[in-house]
């Protein structure tokens, strides 16, 4: 066997020698390292400068849902259940869900479109496309699609997966990324296509989920201090992860759900198919997280707003559940005047409800500029979020 000795006449000497030579020449060494940095960090600032603060603004909203929908009706001869008994328990009269050619694309491009006219604001003058969404068409995302589609040819566009906090969570990303001065324009997109994952068996999910998008555009104002984010609150949980899911799985006999299983055994077979599962819930536990989070997320982002709930003109919440958004609303003190809800007519649209509720009330007439709008997301991940905003 062959051994390595360190000789003190070649690689210790060297070594000695390399720290020996520090005198003069480390002086250098580190005076040039020195000069360096100074000009990099000159030049960030430079960087830095080129971007000034600015306010944000809400500047148009749009939805989109699919032409064919379910009543209760519809499902009663699916499952065992009827019109009054969903009805009581959930709010939700009817779901709309995509058929033929419509897709999350196609409901994202027809939302934004009317949010881009609403707003003034032409596709190419965006600077970024936030996609908020648990159910695109792709793997890979959604969002770059959706940016063709609607011809945004110079905006970054790029996917965030909060399930139905995430278009609260997008908001308040697209309006830190405009206060940072780098961008104008933030096209915002709230979508799910959750239909796709329904199990039609199951009274306990299919009763409850539609399919639906809604967007918004945020602008830049030249007043730092004009923002429409007044405040904000963000949470996840991971532990109760498995109250709602929707988990990836090999096709049956093949593996089960969440195992990796890279290739097929045996000669040119390709890799194991898989697909993601029905979604899974444990609607008990998702509403008492729902009922206890909500009022707690919005009460934190009015204190951070340093506002009251006598402030707020209009409590526009996720809509999962009538009995969560009344159990909220009350806490508040808010009567129905002020509560934006239409669960009744698209059922629980995941991140789309949110959008959706905000712009048919904008459409309606209800909610106008100068109003101070609650909002609050929640979901699977667990997720949950709220924000105050100015319209």
């Amino acid at each position: 066997m062959t051994t390595l000795s360190m000789s003190a006449a070649t690689p210790r000497c060297f070594a000695v020698g390399s720290r020996a030579q520090s005198g003069g020449a480390r002086k250098a060494t580190t005076a040039g390292r020195t000069a360096r940095v100074s000009r990099a960090r000159g030049a960030s600032l430079v960087a830095r400068a080129a971007f000034t603060p600015a306010g944000a603004k809400i500047a148009g909203v749009g939805m989109a849902v699919p032409t064919q929908y379910l009543t209760n009706d519809d499902l009663s001869e699916l499952v065992d259940t009827n019109d009054e008994w969903i009805r009581t328990r959930t709010g939700i009269g009817k779901r709309h869900v995509i058929s033929g050619d419509e897709s999350l694309t196609s409901l994202a491009a027809e939302a934004s479109k009317k949010a881009l006219t609403a707003a003034g604001v032409a596709p190419e003058d965006l600077d970024l496309i936030l996609l908020s969404t648990s159910s695109p068409d792709d793997l890979f995302g959604s969002a770059c699609t959706v940016q063709a589609a609607i011809g945004a040819t110079g905006a970054l566009a790029v996917d965030l997966t909060a399930a139905c906090s995430g278009f609260v969570v997008g908001v308040v990303n697209g309006v830190h990324f405009i206060r940072g001065g780098e961008y104008k324009n933030v096209l915002v997109i709230g979508a799910d296509v959750l239909s796709r994952y329904v199990d039609w068996r199951d009274r306990g999910t299919c009763i409850l989920f539609g399919d639906g998008c809604g967007a918004m555009v945020l602008t830049s104002t030249p007043d730092p201090s004009d923002c429409c984010l007044l405040g904000f609150d963000m949470h996840s949980d991971g532990t109760g992860n498995h109250n709602l899911t929707a988990q990836f799985a090999y096709e049956a006999g093949t593996d089960t759900a969440g195992k990796s299983k890279p290739t097929a055994e045996g000669g040119d077979a390709p890799s194991s198919r898989g697909a993601f599962c029905n979604i899974g819930m444990n609607g008990q536990e998702v509403f008492k997280f729902a009922v206890k989070t909500v009022p707690d997320t919005v009460s934190k982002s009015l204190e951070k707003a340093g506002m009251t709930s006598e402030d707020i003109d209009f409590l526009v919440m996720h809509q999962a559940n009538q009995r969560i958004i009344d159990t909220a609303a009350k806490r508040f003190g808010l009567g129905p005047e002020k509560v934006v809800s239409n669960i009744a007519k698209y059922g629980n649209t995941s991140a789309g409800s949110v959008p959706i509720a905000m712009a048919e009330a904008v459409e309606e007439g209800r909610i106008k500029k100068g109003d101070i709008v609650a909002t609050a997301g929640f979901g699977a991940g667990l997720t949950w979020a709220s924000a105050i905003l100015r319209w």
